[in-house]
């Protein structure tokens, strides 16, 4: 097990470097010049000429691009070409937000899904299998934007439980916290109970009609204990993929919750970056989210030896 750990790092390296380079070649490549952003619409071409002589933007791609590898690799991301702060810096400040929205999320998701797909796979065919499905064709079809300002509609201007928008960290105290998370991980919830629930619901499905849960039935076992003990255990592998997929995705993916609900996470650096062509920003940003990936899918690979003894790795 540890050597296939080692491997699977080792294999991640490329990986990794492959996703700088394309990173690195699509935001060079592409129209706009940051030098032309900083300098203003009243800049002259001279000044123009000498921002991008001072950031580096007329040496060739090739002599950008291992710049920046090295400085990666001495642990420098460099400096944001807006603000000039340091790009970890910048990050860092940004994590909190992401990472608590995150594992509220999936935390919520995991507690209602689950259940809902366990129960639907049990009584399929009834209507607490049709809600369950119902809930997951909503849950896919609403887009996430119109969700939120649904819940920033009812909840915070009509029935006024929660503020509208912003942030607090929870060393502010954990009610400040739980107003302004709760309405943005109740919108990112719905989507991810529609998917965990229908993969848990089909998991199950084809786990029921197995010989082994037959005589489990006829062993004189509870149907709880069957549920929970023999189908659930059996089916956790596809639901625990899903359940990891779905941290890195939120984690690289909360550009439009950020957006709807003003929290000062990864999902706004990025997208105050993007408009601002600010390359250091977006790199970093972009290679944090690859590296949340690789990770993710590592500990699902050994959340599987774990839930089944079945699998080996060599």
């Amino acid at each position: 097990m540890f050597g296939y750990i080692l491997q699977r790092i080792f294999a991640a390296i490329p990986v990794m470097g492959f996703v700088a380079l394309i990173v690195f070649l699509l935001l060079r490549l592409t129209p706009g010049d940051p030098a032309a952003i900083l300098a203003g619409d009243a800049a002259t071409p001279a000044q123009i000429a000498l921002i991008r002589t001072r950031l580096g933007l007329d040496d060739p791609l090739y002599v950008q691009f291992f710049s920046w590898i090295w400085g990666m690799l001495r642990g420098d991301f460099g400096v944001s070409l807006l603000s000039g702060t340091p790009v970890l810096q910048m990050i860092a400040s940004r994590m909190e937000p992401t990472i608590s929205l995150a594992l509220t999320t999936i935390t919520l998701s995991v507690l209602i899904a689950v259940p809902l797909g366990v129960i639907a796979a049990w009584k399929q065919g009834t209507l607490i299998d049709r809600f369950v499905m119902l809930l997951s064709v909503v849950g896919f079809s609403v887009p996430v934007f119109v969700i939120g300002y649904v819940m920033i509609s009812f909840f915070a201007m009509e029935l006024r439980w929660f503020p509208v928008q912003g942030f607090r960290s929870i060393t502010d105290g954990l009610q400040p916290f739980l107003e302004r998370i709760t309405l943005p991980t109740l919108t990112l919830t719905l989507l991810y109970v529609a998917l965990i629930a229908r993969i848990t619901r089909t998991s199950m499905l084809e786990i029921l009609g197995e010989d082994y849960i037959r005589t489990a039935h006829a062993k004189g076992l509870s149907e709880t204990r069957v549920l929970m003990r023999h189908a659930l255990r059996n089916c956790s592998v596809p639901i625990i993929t899903v359940i990891g997929i779905g941290f890195a995705l939120i984690i690289s993916g909360v550009v439009v919750t950020e957006s709807v609900f003003n929290l000062p996470g990864l999902g706004r650096l990025t997208v105050d970056a993007v408009l601002a062509r600010d390359y250091p920003v977006i790199q970093a940003v972009i290679l944090l989210a690859s590296l949340v990936y690789v990770v993710v899918n590592l500990l699902i690979d050994i959340a599987y030896v774990v839930l089944d003894p079945r699998i080996r790795y060599q």
